[in-house]
């Protein structure tokens, strides 16, 4: 049985940076669009047997991708694939798995079902929205996280007075593997959401008085939580030196233009999502998932344990 790393276009440079870790090149296919915009796939060699890893990130467009990573999977079930992986470095409709209001849709748990009906076998998924989205699924799942990663980078970085920050409630389990990760006190904001894409912060618990914080959350999406507390870190005595740390880079719409506040002087996130040219602003840092992804791989094709995984990834990479 063979090991072939496929990619849909949502992250193609990280679907072969991990291909090249592995001592590979991605499998070759075709994907295309038809004048109505219909997805179609070709796979070109034999796969018969073979395990698939399928790397694609369900980042916007969202469809699109949801779409193209479906019919993949559906190209290869009827290829007479082995076993079928979908790794999805970000996963899409994360931030929907719950009803937060009636009649409304849990599209996590839709596109889990989505996934599973298409003929996966595994999926992994890199630090989703929620943990608890893991029992959506009905086919294997491996939840892994970035934050080893990101932790190794700051803990290499010096920082005077710093203290992390959750930008809610709901962050606070993950901003608190920062905060022992690099021996430093934990803040968590209290924060109300009027609508979806808007949070507005309604306290600091915690004493930010002339320190140095450093922001943690998942996702970035319109920036304007991070705004928000960047705003309520200063009015609470905070240092103008705010970093911000995050996993998915989604920055849509304004983000950039918020993350451009002046006392944000520092981003931090990885390349789940990928970064065009116009949003690579010069205080984003983006770190590469490409080695833990590779290694996640090796481990699975091999059948051995996630838990083997070389250090620092096998003390946190479970979520």
């Amino acid at each position: 049985m063979g090991v072939r790393i496929h990619s849909g276009s949502a992250n193609p440079e990280l679907a072969e940076a991990v291909a090249a870790r592995l001592g590979t090149t991605l499998g070759a296919q075709t994907l295309r669009r038809f004048s109505d915009g219909e997805i179609h796939v070709r796979i070109h060699d034999s796969v018969r047997g073979d395990d698939i890893y399928i790397i694609q990130s369900t980042c916007f467009p969202v469809n699109e991708h949801l779409m193209e990573l479906l019919i993949l999977v559906d190209a290869f079930r009827r290829s007479g694939a082995g076993r079928i992986n979908a790794i999805i470095p970000y996963y899409g409709y994360s931030r929907q798995e719950r009803k937060s209001g009636g009649r409304e849709p849990i599209t996590a748990k839709l596109v889990a079902n989505l996934l599973t009906a298409a003929g996966v076998d595994r999926v992994v998924c890199l630090d989703l929205h929620t943990p608890a989205i893991q029992g959506f699924f009905d086919v294997s799942m491996d939840h892994l996280s970035a934050v080893p990663i990101l932790g190794e980078y700051l803990a290499a970085q010096p920082r005077y007075n710093a203290v992390v920050v959750s930008p809610d409630v709901g962050r606070a389990k993950l901003a608190d593997r920062f905060a022992q990760r690099l021996g430093v006190p934990l803040v968590v904001m209290h924060k109300r959401r009027p609508h979806p894409e808007i949070a507005h912060v309604t306290a600091v618990v915690g004493d930010v008085r002339d320190t140095c914080p450093i922001v943690v959350d998942d996702i970035i999406a319109t920036g304007g939580t991070i705004r928000e507390c960047a705003e309520a870190l200063l009015a609470a005595g905070a240092c103008p030196d705010i970093w911000v740390v995050a996993v998915h880079p989604l920055l849509a719409g304004p983000a950039i233009e918020r993350l451009s506040h002046p006392a944000i002087t520092r981003v931090i996130t990885t390349d789940t999502v990928p970064l065009p040219p116009d949003k690579l602003h010069p205080k984003i840092t983006v770190l590469t998932v490409a080695g833990l992804l590779a290694e996640t791989i090796r481990c699975l094709s091999e059948n051995r344990s996630l838990s083997t995984m070389a250090p620092p990834l096998d003390q946190a990479v479970r979520v």
